[in-house]
């Protein structure tokens, strides 16, 4: 019962992502050809909504579900990582018509061809954990 609230806004995300269309790998392939605007609002929102939710954590110096401090490290800032990180991520994107959230959505509608990908994601995962500290950070 603890994980309960977790569980509702897994839910509660995939009504919204349901609802908004987002999972949709036409709105998805609308979007790489430039053709729409409407995934740009939802990412754009986002953006927006994290960064209003980062200021506020910093602000109100809030803290997590278990009475620690939400802190933000600095990152090293790297362009070739975030340039290899980020066009591995769109590739996949692409190729997959879902990001990783909306990965289990379509589970979740049905679309058992997913799990080919979400397979692929998990797959991924572990691989990089394998390799991860012998790559550059």
């Amino acid at each position: 019962m603890k994980g309960l609230k977790y569980i509702l806004a897994g839910i509660l995300f995939g009504i919204v992502m349901s609802k908004s269309e987002a999972i949709s790998w036409f709105r998805i392939q609308e979007m790489f050809r430039f053709q729409s605007f409407h995934m740009y609002g939802i990412i754009g929102t986002a953006v927006i909504l994290g960064t209003l939710v980062t200021y506020i954590i910093k602000k109100y110096k809030l803290r997590d579900y278990q009475g620690n401090p939400i802190v933000f490290t600095p990152k090293e800032k790297s362009v070739p990582r975030y340039l290899i990180g980020g066009t591995i991520f769109g590739l996949g994107w692409a190729l997959t018509g879902a990001c990783p959230g909306p990965l289990f959505v379509n589970i979740g509608h049905g679309y058992w061809a997913f799990l080919v990908a979400v397979g692929g994601a998990l797959a991924g995962t572990y691989f990089y954990g394998l390799i991860r500290e012998k790559l550059p950070h």
